[in-house]
């Protein structure tokens, strides 16, 4: 699973130029702060729900009793749309949204908005290998959104939607890189720019309030802002 994310550094130290910085980086929500400008966050995590609420009988954090289980994380962009896409996934047995990749710990939704945690929007999926592959997975991930894009995706501005992928293990650091790279390569040929999608060892994964958690199950009419780029990776690269 995850290891631990980076500690905040405590800002009462430095608070006069942190809350300078801050605002600059309200007023510019593409700019990732610092530790020291980040908010402080809280100790506790949020409550959620036992169960999933698309899976009925399958606890949302487990245990997962049947089945080869592992973990991936990947941001893609608000992660409504995503966590749908995912859970639609032969082989996914359940999805847990919430935020990565920065600061703050336990953030709140409007904290992450206001782009002083540094984390971006991430889906915790849990998969079966023996139904779905991690290469599979990554496939869908890279056709699902479009990496090109920065502190962004579509309409959707901000850090909190860079593109991420956080893996749980050296394989999948490795399948990662390569899928990139493969990716890059049919991004290039339709005429997009370079992929800025971040790809690192798993930090900690804090979950999101409960009524993110399959939020478009809950109301199938709410926003989703996911959106590829129509390229696709090579079949052979698609596979187990």
């Amino acid at each position: 699973m995850p290891a631990k994310a980076q500690t905040p550094t405590p800002l009462n130290k430095h608070r006069g130029t942190a809350m300078v910085l801050r605002s600059e980086i309200l007023v510019n929500k593409n700019v990732m702060p610092t530790a020291e400008q980040a908010l402080p966050g809280r100790d506790t995590p949020m409550s959620l729900p036992e169960f999933h609420y698309v899976f009925k009988d399958t606890p949302l954090l487990g245990p997962f009793f049947e089945g080869a289980i592992d973990f991936a994380i990947f941001g893609l962009g608000c992660f409504w749309g995503a966590e749908r896409r995912f859970w639609q996934r032969e082989g996914v047995v359940s999805t847990v949204v919430g935020y990565a990749g920065g600061f703050t710990p336990h953030p709140t939704y409007e904290e992450v908005c206001s782009g002083l945690t540094g984390h971006t929007e991430v889906v915790l999926v849990v998969f079966d290998k023996d139904k779905v592959s991690y290469r599979e997975l990554l496939a869908m991930f890279w056709e699902l959104h479009n990496p090109t894009q920065g502190m962004r995706q579509g309409n959707d501005i901000g850090t909190q939607y860079r593109s991420a992928i956080y893996c749980t293990s050296p394989e999948q650091l490795e399948q990662a890189k390569a899928s990139r790279d493969a990716f890059q390569a049919e991004l290039s040929k339709a005429g997009f720019g370079e992929i800025t999608t971040e790809i690192d060892q798993a930090p900690t994964v804090y979950f999101a309030e409960a009524y993110h958690q399959q939020y478009l199950a809950k109301n199938p009419d709410g926003y989703c802002g996911i959106g590829g780029t129509g390229v696709c990776l090579p079949p052979s690269l698609q596979g187990n």
